[in-house]
This record gives C-alpha cells, sequence and structure tokens, in this order.
C-alpha cells in the first residue's frame, strides 16, 4: 500500500507540473474483448486538447479485429472516424480535418531478459476532407513489467515508445511522437495509464505539434474458455 501511495503522489504532483506547463490532454477508452487465444475484437475512443483539460480540439472513434499468427506475431484490421477542430477554444468551427481511416496493422513482440519490445507497422488508408491520402507509420517500443505477481500478470510496467509517421508524398516525412508511459493493473480486466506524450509535425494540419498528458482506461473482457486475454508485451495503442 505504501508503494502505491507513493506513486499516486508522484502521479498527482507529476500532473500539477504538467498543468502548469500548459500541456494539452490525450484521453484514452479501450475495450478489447478476447474471443480466443488468437482472436479479438476492440473498440476505442479519444479526446485531446491543445491546453490541460480545455480548448479541446479533437475525437476519434475506431473498432477494428485482431489476430494472434503466433505468441510473438499480430495482425490487426481497424477502421473509424478522426474528427479535428480548429484552435482556440472547445470544438471551433470550421474543422480543420473530417477523416475515415482503414489501417491493417501488423506488430512484432521479442523478449530480451526482462525487457518486452515491440515493433508496430501501420498503413492508413485517410479519407480526408481534402482528398484522399496514404500514411505509414513504424513505432519501436520497450516495456519492463514488474512488481509482485498477480496470478498470472505483474501490476505494474513502464513503456517508452517514439513512432514515426510517414507519406508517399513530399515532404515524405509528418511527424514523430515520444511516449512515456506508466501503467497500473489492479486487475486481469483492468489496466490504468498515466504517460507524457511529446509531438513534433512537420507542415500538417491534424494538431499541432506539443506535449500532451496522457491517461488511459483499457477494459480486457475474454470468454471463460480463454485462458490469456492478451500478450503481455504489448504498448497500449494510442
Amino acid at each position: 500500500m505504501k508503494r502505491i501511495f507513493f506513486l499516486l503522489c508522484l502521479i498527482i504532483s507529476f500532473n500539477k507540473l504538467l498543468a502548469l506547463a500548459s500541456t494539452g490532454s490525450w484521453n484514452i477508452l479501450n475495450v478489447k474483448y478476447s474471443y480466443s487465444d488468437k482472436l479479438s475484437l476492440f473498440g476505442e475512443t479519444q479526446l485531446r486538447s491543445l491546453r490541460f483539460y480545455e480548448h479541446f480540439h479533437y475525437y476519434e472513434y475506431k473498432g477494428g479485429i485482431e489476430y494472434n499468427f503466433q505468441k510473438s506475431v499480430r495482425g490487426t484490421l481497424g477502421a473509424g472516424s478522426y474528427q479535428t477542430f480548429a484552435e482556440g477554444g472547445n470544438f471551433v468551427m470550421p474543422k480543420n480535418n473530417n477523416e475515415f481511416r482503414i489501417w491493417p496493422q501488423l506488430t512484432l513482440f521479442q523478449s530480451i531478459n526482462k525487457f518486452k519490445i515491440e515493433q508496430r507497422y501501420r498503413a492508413e488508408l485517410r479519407f480526408t476532407s481534402r482528398g484522399y491520402r496514404n500514411r505509414f507509420r513504424y513505432r519501436l517500443g520497450v516495456s519492463y513489467s514488474f512488481g509482485n505477481n498477480q496470478k498470472d500478470f505483474k501490476p505494474f510496467k513502464i513503456s517508452v515508445s517514439n513512432e514515426l509517421f510517414f507519406t508517399d508524398k513530399e515532404p515524405y516525412f509528418e511527424r514523430n511522437r515520444f511516449l512515456l508511459a506508466f501503467n497500473y493493473k489492479p486487475s486481469k480486466m483492468l489496466s490504468l495509464q498515466a504517460g507524457y506524450l511529446q509531438q513534433f509535425d512537420y507542415r500538417i494540419n491534424d494538431e499541432t505539434g506539443r506535449g500532451f498528458l496522457q491517461l488511459g482506461v483499457y477494459i480486457d473482457l475474454v470468454r471463460i474458455q480463454n485462458k490469456s486475454s492478451h500478450n503481455e508485451s504489448e504498448i497500449k495503442d494510442n
């Protein structure tokens, strides 16, 4: 209990510092249903603001299907709606972008001692208010789980990841996204995440490059027959 209390105090203090720095907010709710050890469905919604819980400018909702070809290889097919508003207030019109997106994805997992390595490759077919676009993303992440084992999982995890965004048109490079996150897993079905996300944009109008406080709630639902709901090396999506 003392360790949990200390971590909560640390997170609260960190949040206060971020608020003083006019950091934006990045909020995630993700629900995943594992039909079997190989097949699962998911749904996710996000809400973002350019200041600390004000000037909300972006929301998205998406869903998809995942299939584990083997323990270290996962395929995903997702689709969703992505809405970006003008800066200066809460959901200021007109919109900067109104987008429907389809994205196939491949994720590779690897363990090196106690560290878990994740490589994620995603292609995005983007139907935007400014026409059709392609985008390609690569994310490399490392995570470390710790704490006393709770049945078949550890309750705490620290992760760091960096993601690059490219297109097939000049200037080709669009964005860099860095995330440092802490996860607390009170049960096998629930995971809570707090982190700091730093984003740099190059000549795009989806949102301004800056820092965000990221808070996420991840719910894993499983069939009774299913023994394992997810890969422990997984870095939570964003």
